[in-house]
């Protein structure tokens, strides 16, 4: 997704487009992969004194109900990214950097076989480990 869609389903779904909350998508539309909450808060703090922890973290969530930004649970924290528009995959997350990288597999075929009489109604698959260049490091 990039800064004019997010933008654009902001304003479809009645909320402004501030000064504050564009320059969290612009920090989210470079960002590769996956972001804590701190993250977007030390950013933040260079570009507005003052901003409280509760604005970033109300604004996060807000993204992430409207279809902005996906989360991922990493060591009991919630990390936060820009939601991808691809075609359907999902995602190798490094525990270390946060970067991603999409798997193009999806095991839902086979899991779909097994629940032949249950209704999924959507899924999730990440895969979690350390990218080639943390591993390095």
């Amino acid at each position: 997704m990039n800064m004019n869609e997010a933008i654009r389903i902001l304003k479809e779904k009645g909320y402004k487009a501030t000064g504050r909350r564009k320059d969290m998508l612009e920090y989210f539309a470079h960002a590769d992969g996956y972001r804590t909450a701190k993250h977007v808060l030390q950013h933040m703090e260079t570009l507005h004194e003052g901003i409280s922890f509760d604005t970033i973290y109300r604004n996060l969530n807000l993204y992430d109900e409207v279809g902005i930004l996906e989360t991922t649970d990493l060591d009991g924290e919630k990390h936060f990214r820009m939601k991808c528009t691809t075609s359907h995959h999902h995602h190798f997350i490094c525990r270390d950097c946060g970067k991603t990288k999409d798997v193009d597999i999806c095991p839902m075929e086979e899991v779909a076989q097994s629940l032949a009489n249950y209704r999924i109604d959507d899924h999730k698959f990440e895969i979690y480990g350390v990218c080639p260049t943390c591993q390095i490091g």
